[in-house]
């Protein structure tokens, strides 16, 4: 969107743009939780994107769930979104990469690639999987 600055000049607003330029068709997933079958708890992840991997996440290297993530292993995650209009959900995911990060402030973690499996239709957000049951009284 460009504006005029004091002098009449057009400037663009950096901070519409970016918005803009940043929509997506499904929901931005914020967090992922794994639970794994021998391990008493679960464990929530934040999602990060980075240049080599659209999607992963960061697992410290003394963790107890890292020797139980093997690549190429699915598991059912619950995948929780940045907004209230799409509740938490479960999709089938695959472990895609471990990679080691050895230098930088996630000195002593783990990339672990993730890739969901099953594809969902983001068009209709209010589908009725999501819809609160309705009582007439």
């Amino acid at each position: 969107m460009k504006e005029k600055d004091t002098r009449g000049r057009a400037v663009i607003n950096k901070t519409l743009e970016r918005k803009t330029e940043d929509t997506r068709e499904g929901p931005p997933y914020y967090s992922v939780e794994m639970a794994i079958e021998g391990l008493d708890l679960s464990y929530q992840f934040r999602i990060r994107n980075v240049a080599s991997t659209p999607m992963c996440v960061l697992v410290k290297e003394d963790s107890d769930i890292l020797p139980r993530l093997k690549v190429g292993e699915t598991f059912n995650m619950k995948y929780y979104s940045t907004g209230p209009i799409h509740p938490p959900e479960y999709l089938e995911t695959a472990i895609r990469h471990i990679t080691k990060n050895d230098h930088g402030r996630f000195k002593g973690h783990y990339l672990v690639g993730l890739e969901i499996l099953e594809t969902k239709n983001w068009k209709d957000p209010l589908d009725s999987r999501h819809a609160l049951p309705f009582s007439a009284s």
